[in-house]
């Protein structure tokens, strides 16, 4: 019966996101807590901490790309993939300063990107995935390094 009442006083989650997110918010502000949507505003925290996750998963899997691409076809152009991999590493680098607690999680997370990104290395260079190690060779010092360039 709740779930009824509060639908008519705040914007449905269902509806409108943006709109519910901002009664959310006022809500929190005005320590109304018995009105907040609790089980969505859950899902949604939840959600966000995945998409945090999956984002600093698809830099690593770009950025282990570009080094194997460096790595193992030194002899084509490399600027773009050099300026591919400093842009990579600022916004990784942006990731890990908004959620400094993933930065542990990083191996873990770089060796789940690695077969990924050795798939798109060999597409992208021709090469077969068999060229490539069958493990990250890239330590995360280096992964994270602005001047380590393979």
């Amino acid at each position: 019966m709740q779930t009824l009442v509060q639908s008519r006083k705040h914007p449905s989650y269902d509806d409108d996101l943006a709109l519910w997110i901002d009664a959310q918010v006022q809500l929190l502000l005005d320590r109304r807590f018995s009105e907040l949507d609790m089980e969505n505003l859950i899902a949604e925290l939840d959600a966000m901490k995945k998409r945090e996750i999956r984002a600093l998963k698809n830099r690593l899997r770009v950025l282990i790309m570009h080094l194997l691409k460096c790595r193992y076809q030194p002899e084509h152009p490399q600027n773009k993939w050099r300026a591919t991999l400093i842009e990579q590493r600022e916004r990784l680098a942006m990731l890990l300063e908004d959620s400094p607690s993933l930065r542990a999680s990083l191996p873990e997370y770089a060796q789940q990107a690695y077969p990924i990104a050795v798939k798109l290395a060999s597409a992208e260079t021709g090469l077969p995935a068999l060229a490539f190690p069958t493990e990250n060779p890239f330590s995360i010092d280096q992964i994270l390094d602005q001047y380590f360039t393979p």
